[in-house]
């Protein structure tokens, strides 16, 4: 019988084998026991390995734990593998960059500029970034020059210079604070989207993260680091807002300051420089891509020849007699708030839900997204600016401070006509051009001046129709705002003869057709006897 000892050795040496690059053939299997009971077995053990030309490695993995760079690349390869069965969108040239070369081109086109100028302050969020841009650009120019001594002869007292000092910092402080506040829910929802990996959410990143929405080689792990650095920038700027909230400037430490802001600028900048040098901005022809596409534009070419029947006719059908409204109007007027009451309870009491569930069923984004983004843009500012009034010993500044957070919170409000905007334009419901005869002011203006009487109208309208490829359709199956014309309920024979049968009956007797084009006899409920 041999030892416990002996047997250990053996293995260790067959693993010092292996890794000075000799050849192990395989070998017995050892069992060790410490039980005189057990007794070897008595087969050939060469057979148990037999056909297992790397046993000896999965010996090793078994003594040996796998490490997270090894877990994250096999988990890697794995994504890999999936973002190249999905197909790439055809690739779309960027609209401003073609606008820049033409503008620059040959010489500079004042008019252009212009033009392009006002289409960018025509969108709300651009105004806001504008006005945001505008505070930062001030704050930051007045705590350079208190800290540079540039105004020392306009502020000669040094306890003033502090209070200026300090006004300012805190300020930029909210500032930088509100925008990750504003933009971490999508951050969050794109993680969601990299660990969970499904089709939709390859090409919903692609969007995002790729030069022209396109398949690029080890895009998941791309991806994943600038997502990742994005997310780092938020919570360095959660902790540089914490130390300046909650410690006094006497009090603050200036080491953490010092690496929370450092952090807090290089994580973005880095972020923005990788996705520009790695491959997800860089212009790729790849062939497992095109593959992918000519595979799937084969599946569809072996479908049956029915279904695009079907899609043609299908208003024929009776649980498909759904008509595209072209001019869909608002389903009752603004101040109808009471007609549904039950909707009306949850548009006053659980106004964030309501308009985050109205937003995703209308294909606006996600549900989740835009609740705690409507909250954050309602509820933070109060308390960012709050909070920062009480590290200011001055209370000429700390009341104006909090003005502003109130006020700010406020004009959070048009968070909502901001969608109600997009909503209007997509689904050419009617305008309201009460307030300067501008569409977009006055959807603005309703969410200020009565954001439940306009919450509740979007949703009733959601609930009026029906979404059916990012259209507006009538429910209503009996009076549909566009009837088809008497010659489309009926099909003319091959024999010139017309026939009294309505599509629907014809699409049923298409449908009983092999795919060979043999026609299969009619189900007994599909025989009429005629009258005699």
């Amino acid at each position: 019988m041999v030892s416990v000892d002996n047997r250990i050795g053996n293995l260790e040496d067959e693993i010092e084998e292996c890794n000075n690059g000799s050849k192990v053939n395989e070998f017995a299997s050892v069992d060790i026991s410490t039980s005189r009971k057990t007794f070897m077995s008595c087969e050939n053990p060469e057979r148990k390995f037999q056909g297992t030309s790397n046993s000896l490695p999965n010996r090793i993995n078994l003594i040996k734990f796998d490490s997270p760079s090894a877990n994250f690349m096999r988990i890697a390869t794995e994504k890999d593998k999936i973002s190249q069965s999905v197909p790439s969108r055809s690739p779309q040239p960027h609209c401003l960059k073609e606008s820049f070369s033409g503008m620059f081109g040959e010489k500079l086109d004042w008019r252009t500029v212009k033009k392009m100028g006002m289409e960018w302050f025509r969108n709300p969020i651009n105004i806001a970034l504008f006005a945001w841009i505008l505070c930062v650009a001030v704050s930051g120019a007045i705590l350079f020059l208190v800290m540079t001594g540039m105004l020392n002869s306009v502020l000669p007292i040094k306890s003033v210079r502090n209070t200026w000092f300090e006004v300012n910092n805190q300020i930029l402080n909210a500032l930088f604070t509100l925008m990750c506040l504003y933009q971490h829910p999508k951050r969050f929802h794109h993680l969601v989207l990299l660990c969970r990996w499904r089709p939709s959410d390859i090409s919903t990143l692609r969007k995002l993260y790729c030069k022209n929405g396109t398949y690029k080689p080890h895009e998941w792990t791309h991806m994943m680091v600038v997502v990742m650095l994005l997310h780092l920038n938020c919570f360095s700027q959660y902790a540089l807002c914490g130390l300046n909230l909650g410690y006094k400037r006497s009090d603050r430490p200036a080491v953490g300051v010092g690496i929370c802001i450092s952090i807090a600028i290089a994580a973005p900048a880095v972020a923005g420089l990788y996705t520009i040098l790695c491959p997800l901005g860089k212009d790729y022809d790849c062939e497992m891509d095109e593959e992918a596409q000519v595979q799937i534009t084969a599946a569809q070419m072996q479908e049956p020849r029915q279904k695009p029947f079907k899609m043609k006719y299908s208003f024929a059908s009776k649980d498909q007699r759904q008509v595209i409204e072209n001019r869909p109007k608002w389903s009752g007027g603004i101040l109808d708030i009471w007609e549904d009451i039950s909707l009306a309870y949850l548009s006053l009491f659980c106004t964030f839900c309501v308009f985050g569930w109205n937003m995703e069923r209308l294909g606006f984004g996600n549900m989740y997204v835009h609740i705690a983004t409507f909250m954050l843009f309602c509820v933070a500012p109060f308390w960012i600016f709050v909070l920062a009034a009480v590290n200011i010993d001055d209370d000429d500044v700390r009341q104006p401070l909090v003005a502003v957070g109130i006020l700010l919170c406020f004009f959070g409000l048009l968070y909502g006509g901001f969608w109600r905007i997009l909503m209007r334009k997509r689904f050419n419901l009617p305008a309201y051009n009460f307030c300067f005869g501008k569409p977009s002011v006055s959807d603005c203006t309703l969410w200020l001046c009565c954001c439940w009487c306009s919450l509740a109208q979007e949703a009733r309208t959601a609930d009026h129709y029906d979404l059916v490829q990012q259209k507006l359709c009538s429910k209503d199956p009996d009076q549909p705002s566009i009837r088809p014309l008497a010659r489309e309920h009926f099909v003319s024979t091959k024999s010139g003869t017309s026939s009294d049968r309505p599509l629907a009956t014809l699409e049923e007797e298409h449908s009983q057709s092999g795919k060979d084009g043999i026609m299969n006899p009619p189900i007994p409920s599909l025989i009429q006897r005629e009258a005699p």
